[in-house]
């Protein structure tokens, strides 16, 4: 009988929202964690693709496993671990995070005729597709339990192993993305046009 795989994390941007909840780690503690191979991971070098507060990072990496442990989350039914903590291979997937694209220095508009400051944004923020593309096939996984707004990311990750494996032979598993029966999509309460996110959430 064929081992699945399950693969997913969050991403210390911010607090954990009843979205998260609702949309990924009640599903994790009531079915995901009963499987047979079952990863679940705080994605924390994911974090440094935008500005951040290194010790911000820290602490809201420590709080996103700790509840997802008060949660429910039980290490002896499934692994969870800080994906920092793995050693260099995750460190040198999100390399590209200190370096920028563009430029922050002033300029001369040539349209407009006045100085203006050029914007710069992380290469990784660019890059971040693959990056979590990167992440999902180093783990050989088979579901990802995603919400509605990752599912394209989990296609890229199709993509991508299947153009490998067609050149150099069976390397990597085909991931699929699984969804929760309810909440695959949670709104804003104060935005219904935009979804629930962390960065949106009250407190530092």
């Amino acid at each position: 009988m064929t081992r699945t795989r399950i693969f997913s994390g969050v991403k210390p941007t911010g607090h954990l929202t009843l979205g998260d909840y609702l949309g990924a780690v009640r599903r994790w503690v009531e079915e995901d964690q009963h499987r047979a191979d079952a990863l679940f991971c705080v994605v924390d070098l994911h974090a440094l693709t935008m500005e951040h507060h290194p010790a911000r990072v820290r602490r809201l990496s420590r709080q996103a496993a700790t509840l997802l442990l008060a949660a429910g989350l039980d290490p002896d039914r499934c692994a969870l671990f800080v994906q920092s903590s793995c050693g260099r291979a995750h460190t040198a997937l999100v390399s590209p995070g200190v370096h920028r694209h563009g430029r922050r220095d002033a300029a001369h508009d040539p349209v407009q005729g006045e100085v203006r400051a050029e914007q710069s944004v992380r290469l990784s923020l660019l890059t971040y597709p693959a990056l979590m593309a990167a992440d999902i096939l180093a783990y050989g996984a088979n579901e990802v339990p995603v919400g509605d707004d990752q599912a394209q990311h989990v296609e890229l990750t199709r993509d991508l192993a299947r153009r490998f494996n067609d050149r150099y032979g069976l390397v990597f598993t085909l991931p699929r993305a699984t969804h929760p029966p309810v909440a695959a999509r949670v709104m804003d309460l104060q935005d219904q046009a935009s979804t629930m996110g962390k960065s949106h959430a009250v407190g530092r």
